[in-house]
């Protein structure tokens, strides 16, 4: 089954957390700490431990999130974790990945897999998507 929402991320904390040894490369690694909130046939919110390897002036990089979900798809309520990543060369978003972690669901959202997909709109507007199973 396919679920659809956008979201609007409410908090991106950037941390101290740096990665040990220092390896100075072009593109510093950062971690930050994200909020989302979800509508559509996904609703809820998520925390998301996010980190990225990215220039803001030219808006060239690659991310990593890992996100914890609260709320229901489709009705269905509980909570799951997925992971996306994806890079950019300033206009596009390439090698992407997005998977729902493996059991993780709980409540009526246990037993969910599957995969999702992000994109974001001329306008701005963000957008997610799962397909998905529950077992």
């Amino acid at each position: 089954m396919r679920a659809t929402a956008t979201f609007t991320v409410t908090s991106f904390v950037p941390t101290e957390l740096k990665p040990e040894p220092a390896v100075s490369t072009g593109l510093p690694v950062g971690v930050a700490t994200m909020e989302k909130h979800f509508e559509g046939e996904v609703v809820g919110r998520s925390a998301t431990l996010f980190t990225a390897a990215f220039d803001q002036a030219a808006g060239v990089g690659t991310y990593v999130a890992m996100e914890s979900f609260e709320g229901s798809v489709q009705g269905r309520e509980g909570a799951f974790n997925f992971v996306h990543s994806a890079t950019t060369s300033g206009s596009d978003r390439t090698a992407e990945f997005f998977t729902i972690v493996p059991s993780s669901g709980t409540g009526e959202l246990a037993g969910i897999s599957g995969a999702g997909g992000l994109a974001v709109d001329a306008d701005g507007t963000h957008r997610i998507w799962f397909d998905y199973q529950i077992d």
